[in-house]
């Protein structure tokens, strides 16, 4: 079911929108406009409908509970969130966190990217993957299935990796502490792959667990190829000036670039690594969301998608 702005900015109904400016200033990613309007016509509707899900999931598990006459502990909901590097995933990740942590049900929600799950630059080098960094073979994906095994299976503490953007690189022996929250967000490029079958020694294909097997609801944020690059050269330039600078920055070397050099080695990045791995990688998982995200070229949501699995039709006896 589509939406356009006008239609789906009614369904906050009643819910009052509790995030402030200052707050909101500080959820907002590189060069990502989200003004208030968007948060109140996009994301606070979207909140409701994940909380909705979130108090059905619960009614259903407590069903079930009730047939196996054993106490009812609700495990936590996992929300995931992907789209291409430059879309603003990460922003929205963010803003989705501090507006479900307001609903009463679930106070506690936690954010996890799964930059933290990408194989050391080490190891990449090793396998000569370095070039494709963010594509599905980077990641250590064994252990972010254990991850979110151990908190769908309400675990108290469960630990994630850390990653610094600084040295591009995770960091080694720290990780952050997720306590059993009520909502996980998932937030990633890739988390959204479908089940591929492995063969076995005997050539029977059976299917893999994947990530998005964890997933309670998924948001995918889509965007025109265009408004992607365009949008990640301005970010590459904001970095040169800004992050880049530091000399402990693994991108130090660009930040003597002039703008056309600037300009250029970011499309040869884009083009080269980032549009490869949304086209083969990413873009085919965007039918697999719960909900779809369409941003114009200004970073505003102008269509809202939502997947609805109908009821089967009757079938006609002959």
């Amino acid at each position: 079911m589509s939406f356009t702005r006008a239609q789906w900015a009614p369904l906050r109904a009643n819910t009052p929108l509790l995030l402030g400016e200052d707050e909101l200033e500080k959820l907002r990613g590189v060069n990502e406009p989200m003004p208030v309007h968007e948060v109140a016509e996009i994301f606070l509707p979207l909140s409701r409908l994940v909380n909705l899900h979130v108090t059905a999931a619960r009614r259903l598990l407590q069903v079930t509970d009730t047939f196996l006459m054993r106490p009812s502990l609700s495990p936590p909901f996992i929300l995931g969130v992907a789209g291409s590097v430059a879309v603003g995933k990460s922003t929205i990740a963010r803003v989705m966190r501090a507006l479900l942590a307001r609903w009463p049900e679930h106070p506690r929600v936690e954010l996890v990217t799964t930059d933290g799950f990408l194989l050391p630059n080490a190891e990449l080098e090793a396998r000569g993957l370095m070039r494709r960094k963010g594509f599905p073979e980077s990641y250590d994906v064994g252990r972010l299935l254990r991850f979110l095994a151990d908190v769908k299976s309400g675990q108290e503490t469960v630990q994630a990796p850390v990653y610094s953007h600084l040295t591009y690189d995770v960091v080694r022996d720290e990780t952050v502490t997720v306590h059993r929250p009520d909502i996980l967000i998932v937030e990633g490029i890739n988390v959204l792959q479908g089940p591929e079958a492995t063969r076995d020694g005997d050539g029977v294909g059976r299917p893999r667990v994947v990530v998005s097997d964890f997933f309670d609801f998924s948001i995918y944020v889509d965007a025109d190829e265009d408004a992607l690059e365009r949008w990640y050269v301005n970010r590459f330039l904001t970095f040169r000036d800004t992050a880049f600078r530091d000399p402990e920055s693994y991108f130090h070397r660009y930040s003597q670039l002039s703008q056309p050099e600037a300009i250029d080695t970011a499309r040869g990045i884009w083009r080269e690594i980032n549009l490869v791995n949304l086209q083969q990688n990413i873009v085919g998982t965007r039918e697999r969301a719960t909900v779809i995200l369409r941003k114009d070229a200004h970073h505003a949501v102008e269509e809202v998608r939502l997947r609805r699995t109908d009821p089967t039709p009757p079938v006609e006896l002959r």
